[in-house]
């Protein structure tokens, strides 16, 4: 544990969730392994016919993600609602007419978030949430779209914001604002802990929250401000708040 920033008055913590409480990367390979099976299974005209040859993974859905993003801007702060709509592109350049690609892409999207939350949370990231939750009101700020109730976390949380339907995502204050006007606390008493040097602790400092960095599964971005601490692993918050 590294300490940057002097720690003042915490009323409450806030936690990213993707890379911080889990590691988000193996599960999001696993997820796409799975929808190009779903779609492989869905779509046998990329196997046979005239789009023989044709494969529904990143690469082809990277076309129309962008083209996405270049008719509504605001997509790219709802990832989704972007998926969704780049599945929608995509399924439409397939040959399907709109209504039908409209309701494939919406069943890709259900699809999708069942298997984005297949995944064991450690064991020692429930047993920090169950701690600090006895002491602390605990809110989930997630740029993602993580289902907190599949993976067994959403009964810690008081609150649960994700940057979709018009929140918009950290590093923008928007969620932390949100935060603190739920608890009724002053934005200096959040204590907000996240893997990513831009959107969670550049998003919390600006804020004007605490930060705590937890880059323990080297994901995120590198620091652009110092957070208040930095930990090595997620259990040494508990040894800081409650020992």
């Amino acid at each position: 544990m590294k300490f940057y920033r002097r720690l003042s008055t915490i009323k409450a913590i806030s936690f990213d969730l993707d890379d911080t409480l889990y590691a988000n990367h193996p599960v999001m390979l696993s997820a796409e392994a799975k929808m190009l099976g779903y779609f492989s299974e869905h779509f046998p005209e990329t196997l046979q016919g005239r789009l023989q040859g044709t494969v529904l993974n990143q690469a082809f859905w990277s076309t129309y993600r962008a083209q996405a993003i270049l008719a509504k801007a605001w997509l790219a702060q709802d990832v989704v609602a972007l998926r969704l709509e780049t599945y929608y592109f995509g399924i439409l350049a397939l040959g399907y007419n709109s209504q039908q690609a409209k309701l494939k892409a919406q069943q890709a999207m259900d699809y999708f978030c069942i298997v984005r939350s297949q995944f064991i949370v450690p064991k020692i990231s429930h047993q920090l949430l169950k701690e600090l939750s006895a002491v602390y009101p605990l809110v989930a700020i997630s740029n993602g779209n993580v289902d907190t109730k599949a993976i067994g976390l959403d009964h810690y949380f008081q609150h649960i914001f994700h940057a979709t339907d018009g929140l918009k995502q950290k590093p923008h204050g928007q969620m932390f604002e949100l935060t603190c006007a739920k608890l009724s606390i002053a934005p200096k008493e959040l204590l907000h802990v996240g893997d990513c040097g831009r959107a969670d602790i550049q998003g919390a400092m600006a804020a004007g929250c605490q930060s705590a960095w937890l880059p323990q599964y080297n994901i995120g971005k590198p620091l652009m401000v110092l957070p208040n601490i930095e930990l090595l692993a997620v259990e040494e918050l508990a040894q800081l708040l409650l020992f």
